[in-house]
This record gives C-alpha cells, structure tokens and sequence, in this order.
C-alpha cells in the first residue's frame, strides 16, 4: 500500500476514533491501473455518524489529502451506503466491482445495487459529459495544447461509462481502459484509435506533438456518441401515461 494511503488511515483512525467504521480504496488504484501523472486515489470514508464534530476532525486531514493531488474523501455514514445505490447507481456499481478495504469492516461487498434508475444515469452521464467536452473544446480549439490536455483528461471518465454501457448490455465488462474500449469495439462498433491514442499519451507512449487534436475531437466525439446511442435504444420503463 502506498505511503500516502497508510498516513491517511493512521490520520483518519486517530481523528474519529470508533466512528470510523471503514475506509475503502476505489477506482484505478485498487485495480493496478492508476497512473501517477493522471489518476487520482479515490476513497471512500465511512462513518457510524456525521455532525459538525466530525466534518471538523477531518478538515485538516482532507487539506492534507487535496494538497497531495488527491480529490477528498467520500463521506458516508453506514445507513447512506445501503441506501444510496439507487440514485448512485454508477458509482456503487463502480466501487463494489474494484476497491480494497483499507481499513476496519467491508461494506461494499454485500450490497445490492439497486439498478431501477441505471439505464437513465448512465445515459444522463455520458451525455452530459460529451455536452461538457463540447463546450470546453469551442472555447480552446485554436489551443492545441490545452485542447490535447482536455481530450487526455476526459478519456478516464469516459471508459468508467463504456464499461457501464457494456453491463446494461449483458456484458461482463473488463477493468482496465484498454480492455474497455477494446471491448466496446466488439460490442458497439465503434473505431478504438481516438481513444487508445489518448491512452498512448496518458502513458507517455506518444508525445504532445504527434497528436493532432482537431481532428482526434472529431472522431472521438463520433465514436462517443455511438455509444449513446446504444444505451438509448435500450427499452425503458413505461411511464404512468402509458401503462
């Protein structure tokens, strides 16, 4: 386990005491596919109780955290991990499929996602994401750098969605990235080189300068959006009007 990982359970352990019922790794990191330069360590606190008591005794233990590059922990209390897996739906789905328990009792394992809003979250999801890419590329697209920076940025969050698109298609979704689009190429017909070519800069098999990012955001939004449309065209639930 990573140095920083230990502190953090030790700071964690010493600061909430016996409210500090579980602290679980999530994400890349958990499945060996964290890169330094762009992943982060996800984790998930989980709490017996959460007052101004305890948000205080995290403070400077989160500010530590950030200053490290790492986004703040998730804070939860036991009753919210039961019963949040309907409106978390990708998330838990995420966190029960790849994560290690850092400390103190599993509360992932077992859970039951509910799945009742999942189609809907995952289209939501990867649509608001491509309208966000959209909107930040108007803004830089004479910027080659930053737009590059921004393509090789969003490639994370967008393989997280194709392996959810994967499991409402009935299929068991490989975790790491290459796997994934690997995956969605068989399963949805999409062209794999945007996105493995952003793959190859993450990990410093290409330089800056062999990547042209106009014409990489044409086909990587195209592709994107096959895979929106796969999602959409599965059978939603019937609304009260229709029943």
């Amino acid at each position: 386990m990573p140095g920083q990982l230990d502190s953090l359970v030790e700071k964690l352990r010493k600061a909430l005491g016996p409210d500090l019922v579980s602290v679980v790794l999530y994400g890349s990191a958990a499945v060996g596919d964290h890169e330094e330069n762009f992943s982060d360590f996800n984790v998930l606190c989980v709490l017996s109780q959460i007052e101004p008591a305890q948000l205080g005794a995290t403070e400077t233990i989160f500010r530590w955290w950030r200053e490290q590059g790492n986004p703040a922990p998730l804070l939860l209390t036991e009753h919210e991990v039961r019963t949040s897996t309907d409106c978390f739906a990708i998330e838990f789905e995420d966190i029960k499929a790849h994560h290690r328990i850092l400390f103190g009792a599993d509360v992932v394992s077992s859970l039951a996602i509910d799945r009742c809003f999942y189609r809907a979250q995952v289209e939501h999801d990867l649509r608001a994401k491509l309208l966000r890419l959209r909107q930040k590329a108007a803004g830089i697209l004479s910027d080659k750098d930053v737009l590059r920076r921004l393509l090789v940025d969003s490639i994370s969050t967008f393989c997280v969605l194709f392996r959810h698109a994967l499991i409402l298609h009935g299929t068991n979704p490989p975790a790491r990235k290459r796997d994934i689009v690997a995956r969605a190429q068989e399963r949805f017909g999409i062209d794999p080189a945007p996105f493995n070519t952003l793959l190859d800069r993450r990990e410093e098999k290409l330089k800056p300068n062999e990547i042209e990012p106009v014409a990489l955001l044409a086909g990587y939004l195209n592709e994107i959006g096959k895979v929106i449309d796969a999602v959409d065209s599965l059978d939603k639930p019937k609304s009260a009007s229709e029943t």
